[in-house]
């Protein structure tokens, strides 16, 4: 049964990569420095739509922690985010009109993306409302991170997604381009995730949050899944299978301990709920490229749009990873 079961995730892993060389004609590179990565660069590969706002605090942020060159996927935007990219010197920007559904949410692009330049990097897989924190993470970059992961012999890292949001209806916010999103979004829940893992690949699955708790508090098995696997040191074989919820070959979703014991892990700061989320929603509405069953998503987009106050007498204040690591929601693993 083991090896039948591995002999078809091989296969599944086959035809990721076999979609992705297909997939190489709908996107073209804007601009295009990869000649500039050096051997040893941690890279960080993004697909993006209307983001203009977000990204400039999301590049100070992942330049912070030590990312060396963007690779991204321009997906249609019409809100100047092309022409930002562009005028950044460590990003290589490509654009595509392709469906983002239909590329299996951009996972096509960046999968050709980095079969050609990840291969022997470091290498983030990222939403641009996600910013990865971890232990120590303002005093030891990625560099430090990476060097501690080979140390014990492991090659990928793992985060939960924490879903943060403001206090008051979303859209009564203000947020300016380049402002820490947390100034606005200070908020998360702290409970209410469940935990199982998934037989076939090995991997977490994680609901919960605020999301669990407003949205689909009726049916919290139709949440969506906060585990991630967002740090890879990358191979050409390798590849994604929904999101970076898990990875192939399925050894590199082993970023737990089955038996109960700490392993080293971050979070990803969710940023979604920024005020323009609610504009944002009523577009993904319509467009229908965000879910693989759009329809089950209607009266959450249907929720955003009327601009809900997401903030609980639960709800817990932002103060650091120390904070986050006393909830349980991740762990130092030893790395002192």
């Amino acid at each position: 049964m083991a090896v039948w079961r591995a002999y078809r995730l091989r296969l599944r892993r086959r035809a990721f990569l076999l979609r992705a060389w297909r997939k190489r004609g709908e996107v073209r590179a804007v601009t295009d420095r990869t000649g500039e990565i050096g051997s040893n660069a941690i890279l960080a590969f993004v697909t993006v739509r209307n983001e203009a706002v977000r990204l400039p605090y999301f590049l100070q942020h992942y330049r912070k922690l030590g990312v060396n060159h963007f690779l991204i996927v321009d997906n249609a935007s019409t809100d100047g985010t092309l022409v930002l990219l562009q005028g950044q010197a460590d990003v290589s920007v490509w654009q595509t009109s392709g469906g983002y559904k239909a590329s299996r949410f951009g996972l096509d692009w960046l999968t050709g993306l980095m079969r050609r330049h990840g291969a022997g990097h470091w290498c983030l897989t990222l939403d641009a409302d996600e910013l990865l924190v971890y232990p120590h993470w303002e005093t030891r970059p990625l560099r430090a991170l990476t060097e501690h992961l080979e140390d014990q012999g492991r090659d990928s890292f793992g985060a939960m997604m924490l879903d943060m949001y403001p206090k008051g209806p979303l859209a009564a916010q203000r947020y300016a381009a380049g402002q820490d999103p947390l100034e606005v979004l200070p908020w998360f829940d702290s409970g209410n995730h469940v935990v199982q893992v998934q037989p076939k690949m090995r991997n977490l699955w994680i609901q919960g949050g605020v999301r669990a708790r407003v949205f689909f508090g009726v049916e919290p098995r139709r949440a969506p899944t906060l585990n991630k696997v967002p740090l890879v040191h990358w191979r050409k074989g390798y590849a994604y299978v929904n999101s970076t919820h898990a990875i192939l070959p399925a050894r590199l979703n082993a970023v737990f301990d089955e038996m109960g014991g700490e392993v080293l892990s971050g979070i990803l700061l969710h940023t979604k709920f920024l005020p323009e989320v609610v504009e944002k929603s009523a577009e993904e509405r319509q467009r229908r490229e965000h879910f693989a069953n759009s329809a089950l998503y209607d009266a959450y987009y249907a929720n955003l749009i009327t601009s809900p106050d997401l903030w609980s007498p639960a709800s817990c204040r932002y103060d650091g990873w120390r904070q986050l690591e006393a909830l349980g929601l991740m762990s130092r693993g030893g790395w002192v």
